[in-house]
């Protein structure tokens, strides 16, 4: 990390969706560098932009609202920034397939009122694109490297796949520097609390901290792997401020563990909560994509990176913070 440290101060930093769980933590680190913070956010209800995310920064950075949809205003917003972190997407694989043209908008066309704007009015910008491990589907090998073939098993993989080509198109197109990361179940504190729809673990977190039943779908044996997002922002910030990077892809990883494993961890960290092995819901069990374990080998090869937090130590520091801010997230 020691590139990156002496990168970022000074540097004028933009992150869309930059209210949200991963954009929030990304800009507090910023922040703590020196740079210069735009947050740009939609605060759409139910995406997961919070004011409380950003409380003991607010003064410390700059905010404004809009929609990554709006090109005039991304016009606007791009010029000047040496970085654009670009996190703002709907992330609900469920909401993907009940309503799958706003999926489409956010996640395909308003990338390329993004990648349009840094084109005309800031083509020397670099910009790290967030994905997702959905655009790999079903995996026909674990571990999972960006060489295996990418086949969706919903709307939301399919748009976040086009999102991913359209950067690096205009990195070797047009010189739109852009660097592609593949997510994988991020978790910690400042994650969206209030609903189901955008993962299952921090739903787990919350019925384990209400005392409630967790139901888990099948035999719990599905695996994943987990990454905590101090881990995540140290890989958005190293490929941030490498040259070398533009025009790849890189799959993040971390811990890997059953559901069942997860639960019964859970658990025993709160000192409270139960569970319960229920038949998968129909509409659910057709875009799971089954066992999934990332190969984030050549990630490291390329920065140095590597996660730090085990799952055990993750866990228990996201149920701490949501035990004392319970009020700003439930």
């Amino acid at each position: 990390m020691d590139r990156a440290l002496a990168y970022y101060p000074g540097k004028r930093v933009a992150i869309t969706g930059g209210l949200g769980f991963i954009g929030s933590n990304l800009a507090r680190r910023l922040v703590a560098l020196g740079s210069e913070v735009l947050l740009i956010d939609s605060m759409v209800p139910d995406y997961g932009g919070n004011l409380a995310n950003i409380e003991d920064i607010r003064d410390r950075v700059r905010i404004n609202f809009a929609d990554i949809r709006d090109a005039y205003a991304m016009n606007y917003l791009v010029q000047g920034q040496d970085i654009i972190f670009n996190l703002a997407g709907q992330v609900s694989h469920i909401d993907s397939m009940r309503d799958p043209y706003t999926d489409l908008e956010i996640n395909c066309r308003a990338q390329l009122s993004l990648l349009e704007a840094c084109r005309y009015y800031n083509p020397s910008v670099k910009v790290v694109y967030a994905s997702t491990r959905q655009v790999y589907g079903r995996p026909l090998r674990t571990p999972v490297d960006e060489t295996h073939v990418a086949r969706p098993t919903d709307v939301n993989g399919i748009n976040k796949l086009a999102g991913e080509s359209y950067h690096i198109v205009y990195n070797n197109a047009y010189g739109v520097r852009a660097t592609v990361l593949r997510l994988t179940n991020t978790y910690g504190p400042r994650q969206l609390m209030k609903h189901n729809r955008q993962g299952f673990l921090p739903w787990f977190v919350r019925q384990v901290l209400d005392d409630e039943e967790i139901q888990i779908y099948g035999d719990g044996q599905q695996r994943r792997d987990f990454t905590y997002v101090d881990d995540v922002v140290d890989a958005f910030l190293l490929v941030g401020c490498t040259s070398h990077t533009d025009g790849e892809i890189y799959n993040l990883g971390g811990d890997s563990a059953s559901l069942l494993e997860v639960v019964k961890l859970l658990i025993e960290i709160a000192g409270r909560g139960r569970y319960r092995l229920v038949p998968w819901p129909p509409e659910k069990r057709v875009i799971d994509i089954g066992s999934y374990e990332a190969d984030y080998r050549k990630l490291t090869e390329a920065v140095g990176w590597r996660p730090r937090t085990s799952l055990a130590d993750g866990l228990r520091e996201m149920i701490r913070y949501y035990e004392q801010r319970r009020k700003d997230y439930w």
